[in-house]
């Protein structure tokens, strides 16, 4: 295996992005946040509350997603379609399914 600097290669990475970076908490300073979220009866999350008040649907929220206006969460393809969840941190109080409701 090749010495490759992991680290220089990762900043390098990160560097690619044009958007403007909190430094302090990591994160875009123009993208909104999820904080809340409204659920069906069977438990399901329909729609989203942002921190700057806005509610989302829940295909509103997932375009939002994969254009990269939200912070704290990914797109991903599961059960034959895209799926928002959580950034993976290892906290589970942030996760979506454990947010406050609206």
């Amino acid at each position: 295996m090749s010495d490759k600097d992991f680290e220089q290669i990762y900043n390098e990475y990160r560097k690619q992005s044009d958007l403007p970076v909190n430094e302090e908490q990591g994160e875009s300073t123009d993208k909104d946040e999820i904080v809340a979220v409204r659920k069906n009866d069977d438990g399901d999350i329909i729609a989203f509350k942002t921190a700057s008040g806005r509610e989302l649907d829940y295909v509103t929220a997932l375009d939002e997603a994969k254009a990269g206006k939200l912070n704290h969460v990914d797109v991903f393809h599961k059960y034959g379609r895209d799926i928002i969840r959580s950034e993976p941190d290892g906290i589970k109080e942030n996760n979506l399914d454990n947010l406050p409701l609206f």
